[in-house]
């Protein structure tokens, strides 16, 4: 007999941010009774309302004559709420993680040896009708005495520098793509179709023929002659193509556009300097590989000893060698997974640092990505299914690396066309795929071990024994039994 899934209580689905309006107004009437029949988990809870402006924090009645206090935005207003919470013996605090507001904040309290529990929002959501900074403050302290709040990813104190300055070189790289997406406006605005003739304007012949307009040449055979020998197009194409109108206010947009090319990228190298001596100042790990029988070491190094193809650089790819440095601080290779390289690596390390253990398993990691569906469970029943927005950076970059595995002779490039063929839409074969990868990251950086690919052909067989069994099922549920075609002939 299958067992029947425990129904969730009221206070799990409050954890889960499934109460809807009139769930959260009976909770609401319950919690405000002198005995809520709930155990008290934190009997130090403190709640905060973040603000701008200003933040009202509450602590238990008992505590202080005016339990409900409103503190300023300054260093010195926050110090002084750090002093007031630990006079009131206040040694946890909930608060609503409200974007960068909630950031200096939470540095002071933790330096005082304050815990603070950050929390999701759509997790804590007040009563509905008319609310107030006092009542949110005096709802979140509530909510966390009696344990039904849940704590946010925190990243490990020594990796936010490397997280800030490689977010910065993102922007960076966006910047540069602007940049050069108004240069080549600029150039068609003139007439100067070199983006017909060259594959990139930013390259060698590309910048060296902008520099010389810039300087003043306008003549078309001279300009073509700075053209690489590479490139494909005749000197005759490119001089065609360098007739245009030179007004003057397309010119200066033309520079314009050409300095913060320039500058964004002397920015991308400054980034590129500081995370190299962030990721020198981190530890070396050291994970414990799980014994295996004699003769296994041997076939995995046979089989690690599969070189890969050399990749041609990337325009923004960082000066640094990142692909050591990754290796030394995760004690294992990120990019022995397929279709993850270093850039896709060091975005997965900078936002969730080397130690997953936070994570309970690999369930647990896809599900804070945002690459799982969304559950509707009623009476130990999955009643619906819908899809939850939630904006990951590591998401983002391992759906990149999913797409890139469509042409790839690997088996995860045959996993990922054969769900580009099962499933509805590209779009949730992306999503599976970057699932799929997701564990294989919690699993390489949990168990220490790289990934060894085991080959198109492996997962066609591993399949058609899959649909083979499937069938023999189904064959034996109607009564038949299949007989290969060769033990009949």
């Amino acid at each position: 007999m299958a067992k029947t899934k425990r129904k969730k209580s009221t206070f799990e689905r409050l954890r889960r941010g499934e109460l809807n309006r009139n769930q959260r107004r009976c909770l609401a009437r319950r919690l405000a009774g002198n005995d809520p029949g709930l155990t008290i988990i934190h009997s130090n809870a403190g709640g905060i309302d973040v603000g701008n402006e200003s933040h009202f924090v509450a602590v238990p009645p008992d505590r202080d004559a005016n339990p409900v206090q409103e503190f300023g935005c300054w260093t010195a207003d926050l110090k002084r709420m750090a002093e007031w919470l630990k006079a009131c013996r206040i040694d946890t605090v909930a608060m609503q993680a409200t974007g960068v507001y909630s950031i200096p904040l939470y540095d002071i309290l933790t330096g005082h040896g304050i815990q603070v529990v950050l929390v999701n929002a759509q997790h804590s959501k007040n009563v509905p009708g008319r609310k107030s900074d006092v009542q949110e403050c005096q709802w979140l302290m509530k909510l966390h005495t009696y344990g039904l709040l849940r704590d946010s990813f925190h990243l490990e104190e020594r990796m936010e520098g490397v997280r800030t300055v490689w977010r910065l070189r993102d922007r960076h790289v966006k910047d540069a793509s602007r940049a050069v997406q108004h240069m080549q406006k600029a150039l068609t605005k003139m007439n100067i179709q070199l983006a017909n003739v060259l594959s990139d304007i930013t390259g060698v012949s590309g910048q060296a023929i902008i520099a010389a307009i810039l300087e003043g040449e306008r003549d078309p055979w001279k300009l073509a002659d700075l053209k690489h020998e590479m490139v494909k197009a005749s000197r005759e194409e490119v001089a065609r193509c360098l007739e245009g109108n030179w007004r003057d206010d397309l010119l200066f947009e033309l520079r314009q556009a050409v300095d913060s090319y320039h500058f964004v990228h002397q920015q991308m190298r400054a980034c590129d300097r500081q995370l190299e001596s962030f990721l020198a100042s981190l530890p070396t790990r050291i994970l414990e590989r799980p014994h295996q029988p004699e003769g296994a070491p041997a076939a995995t190094a046979k089989k690690a000893k599969k070189t890969r193809k050399p990749k041609k650089a990337r325009r923004n790819e960082p000066t640094v060698d990142l692909t050591t440095a990754l290796k030394r601080i995760c004690g294992v290779d990120l990019t022995s997974i397929d279709g993850i390289d270093v850039i896709t690596a060091q975005t997965i390390i900078s936002e969730i640092g080397t130690d997953i253990s936070k994570f309970k398993t690999e369930d647990h990691f896809a599900s804070w990505l945002g690459l799982t569906p969304a559950k509707d469970i009623t009476g130990g029943k999955i009643i619906g299914s819908g899809r939850r927005k939630v904006q990951n950076r590591v998401a983002g970059a391992l759906r990149m690396a999913a797409t890139t595995l469509l042409e790839s002779k690997t088996y995860l490039g045959a996993r990922y066309r054969h769900l580009r063929q099962r499933l509805p839409s590209y779009a949730a074969a992306i999503k599976a795929m970057a699932r799929y990868l997701a564990v294989l990251v919690y699993r390489v950086l949990t168990h220490g071990e790289a990934w060894v690919d085991r080959g198109a052909a492996k997962f066609e067989q591993r399949r058609t024994e899959s649909e083979l069994r499937s069938l023999t099922a189904k064959a034996l549920a109607k009564g038949f039994q299949l007989v290969p075609i060769t033990a009949t002939s």
